[in-house]
């Protein structure tokens, strides 16, 4: 140690160039490893790609809607459900046949499967009549429900809303086609052709939203999160206290640190011919001064 620290002191410009350079490497590496990955779009069905464009249900709650009187209700439900398994893939595969011969379909299905603990997350659709015997089926196949969630959304009023506007439209549009049949002059054809053309646009894009919002009823949107292991659910249960579990977390964060390292040493062996090539030059600095001192 003495010597080292000896070393250190006498070659001060040396250990300031390793320094620099071993932080920029473990730097890199880190921040290589903070990157998100960002997952990756499934083939999803028609009713999926309008709900992620800008006709998505969030953007239409946040409308300024009279409360409606209808007794007819139009509610969108959605239902969480984590689930203790002990084969995630099976359950994932009966799970999907299930939703679909009950007319529905399956959205997303993903599987990973870290050290002794796979985890996986299945999203189905299924209608809206069938989601209870859904629901009874998928919670059949589970160990243990470690949570269950049911949100419903009633969005009758943008609904109605929506309805509303696309008549003013539809009226605003007839009164123009009128007077295209009338206009004489090119300058007042081509502006009212104009016109249609913007109001047809509004017209499709709130047929497009009442279309969302009408499957979007139909079609209960059910999350499966399956794991064998409680604790890699998005639920944990509190004050519980397992060994068992600890030990396997333990290990997994060992293992982990054994990348980081491996990884890091992968870095410092490319980076080889950089802080190689200056560490040869400074011992051939320090060569030449000695021969230079001796003579």
């Amino acid at each position: 140690m003495k010597r080292i620290w000896l070393w250190i002191k006498n070659n001060k410009l040396a250990t300031g160039l390793f320094a620099a350079m071993f932080f920029l490497l473990v730097n890199s590496y880190l921040n290589k490893l903070a990157t998100p990955v960002l997952p990756r779009a499934g083939i999803g069905t028609n009713l999926e790609k309008v709900g992620s464009s800008s006709l998505s249900l969030n953007s239409l709650t946040r409308e300024e809607t009279a409360p409606s009187t209808s007794e007819k209700r139009l509610v969108i439900e959605t239902s969480n459900l984590s689930l203790v398994v002990k084969n995630v893939q099976e359950v994932s595969r009966q799970i999907i046949k299930k939703s679909k011969e009950l007319g529905g379909f399956m959205v997303e299905n993903s599987l990973t499967k870290p050290e002794e603990s796979p985890f996986g997350t299945v999203i189905v659709r299924v209608p809206d009549e069938k989601t209870d015997e859904a629901l009874d089926y998928f919670r059949s196949l589970a160990l243990k429900i470690s949570s269950e969630k049911i949100l419903g959304q009633d969005v009758t009023d943008q609904y109605e809303d929506i309805g509303e506007r696309l008549a003013t439209l539809e009226k605003t549009k007839v009164k123009f086609e009128e007077i295209l049949v009338k206009a004489e002059k090119i300058n007042d054809i081509l502006q009212v052709q104009k016109e249609l053309i913007s109001l047809q646009r509004q017209i499709d894009n709130l047929k497009g939203r009442q279309e969302y919002l009408e499957k979007s009823a139909a079609l209960t949107k059910i999350t499966v999160y399956l794991s064998s292991d409680e604790l890699a659910l998005p639920y944990q249960p509190e004050g519980v206290f397992r060994p068992q579990v600890i030990f396997k977390q333990a290990v997994r964060s060992f293992l982990k640190t054994l990348r980081v390292l491996a990884g890091l040493l992968i870095w410092l062996g490319v980076y080889l011919p950089v802080w190689g090539g200056i560490l040869l030059i400074i011992f051939i600095v320090k060569w030449l001064k000695k021969k230079r001192s001796s003579v």
